[in-house]
């Protein structure tokens, strides 16, 4: 006889990160009290376990508190559990609903990191264990009902992303590059950009330039509490890890990088002949004199930069979260100067590598669209991902358990559109204020 029982946090992770299908951060105990401290929901750290007190599944739930005493509960990405066992879904689903109706829950809603299709970095399709139709109709008969197949992030966690398997060797992985990402790594390191590891108190700087990625890419971010926050707990369980990865330029390393290349050029002109050069000779002096003019322009543009920038000036700050054998770029926030210096692919490339140090496996990139089209606005956050060489997944999407109909018609449809009503009038009411209407 199987029950589902509250675990203690510590043994909760120990189960979860070491499955051997999952290990989600946002299945782990340090999501869960992340959750608890800035979303305000309420974490339950479940097992499911049999008469020998073995778990043989396990789910983080979240409960969000609603009006009239009621709830809804959320398990991100899903139960930790063997899918392929359809029994056991089948007893965690029964148990899990029981717990949520003996606390008012009006519905639970569930997105499995479940992969139903993988292409590689050439655009072939990969071999996946997973049969969709088989899996939709196993959670329908488990009494789940699925909510679509979205294309952009319509839902409460991305639907696609990229992932780099990482247990390639690294030339493998640099190997599956683009060629425009490459030369960009390689010109980043040219000009001796640096990225180093954070602390703590980097992350006002990170937050700065999330700041300025937001007003640039028209998204709302978060403020610098909610990222030192994170930062804090992921880093406060031994079970995970939050890292600040920061990309810059530092001045005197790029001009001295960039002054060395310039004499090496001048050397190269002066051991050429001046008189009866022949066609290809001519050619190479041409090339030669082409370099040293644009070396020459750099150094001086760098020169304007340090005075207007100081020594040095981070143009990247990534965080990065690790728990189990993946790695997801959870936040990524870049300056809008120096776009030259390719500072933000040198960081991406750094945290690749380290990842890998680190033993982890799978390095996912956290979301991406699976509307290609060409005026979809995120395209462009698509094609950078994509220059990196990972499979591109699709994953399952989110499944709803009704426990209470009428609550949750209310819940989910009468409520949204009653705040949409009372946003637009709060609009309509702010635009006759600034323009003098009453």
């Amino acid at each position: 006889m199987l029950k589902l029982t509250n675990i203690e946090k510590e043994k909760f992770d120990e189960y979860v990160k070491n499955h051997p299908q999952k290990s989600h951060f946002l299945q782990s105990a340090s999501w869960g009290e992340f959750a608890k401290v800035k979303k305000h929901l309420t974490p339950y750290y479940l097992g499911l376990v049999n008469e020998e007190d073995k778990m043989v599944g396990a789910t983080l739930l979240l409960e969000k508190h609603l009006p009239m005493n009621y709830s809804y509960f959320y398990a991100p990405r899903g139960f930790v559990i063997d899918y392929n066992k359809k029994e056991l879904l089948k007893t965690m689903t029964q148990k899990v609903v029981e717990f949520a109706k003996a606390k008012k829950g009006i519905f639970i809603k569930i997105d499995p990191d479940l992969i139903i299709k993988s292409y590689n970095y050439l655009n072939e399709e990969n071999e996946i264990k997973t049969n969709k139709d088989e899996l939709l109709n196993t959670f329908k008969s488990c009494g789940w009902k699925h909510l679509g197949f979205t294309k952009n992030f319509e839902t409460m966690q991305p639907r696609y992303s990229f992932r780099i398997d990482l247990t390639q060797d690294l030339d493998t992985i640099e190997e599956h590059f683009s060629k425009t990402t490459k030369q960009r790594i390689q010109k980043s390191l040219k000009l001796e950009t640096e990225v180093e590891i954070g602390t703590k108190e980097d992350i006002k700087e990170f937050y700065n330039l999330m700041m300025l990625t937001e007003s640039r890419k028209d998204f709302v971010s978060y403020n610098e509490d909610y990222y030192e926050t994170l930062y804090e707990i992921f880093n406060g369980n031994k079970n995970s890890k939050a890292i600040l990865f920061l990309g810059k330029v530092n001045f005197n390393k790029t001009i001295s990088a960039l002054e060395k290349n310039l004499k090496r050029i001048k050397d190269q002109i002066s051991i050429m002949p001046i008189d009866n050069l022949s066609k290809s000779a001519k050619s190479k002096l041409q090339e030669l004199e082409k370099q040293r003019k644009s070396t020459a322009e750099e150094i001086e543009k760098y020169k304007e930069y340090k005075k207007q920038y100081g020594d040095s000036i981070t143009l990247s700050a990534h965080m990065i979260i690790e728990y189990g054998n993946k790695s997801w770029v959870l936040y990524a926030g870049n300056h809008n100067v120096l776009s030259e210096c390719y500072v933000n692919y040198n960081t991406y490339f750094e945290h690749i590598k380290k990842c890998k140090e680190d033993g982890i496996e799978i390095y996912d990139q956290f979301g991406t669209i699976g509307d290609l089209s060409k005026d979809n606005p995120r395209l462009g956050l698509h094609e950078f991902k994509k220059k990196f060489g990972g499979d591109y997944v699709e994953f399952i999407g989110e499944f709803d358990y009704v426990t209470n109909p009428i609550m949750y018609f209310v819940f989910t449809k009468l409520v949204p559109i009653y705040r949409n009503i009372i946003r637009k009038k709060s609009k309509k009411e702010i635009e006759h204020e600034v323009s003098g209407i009453k």
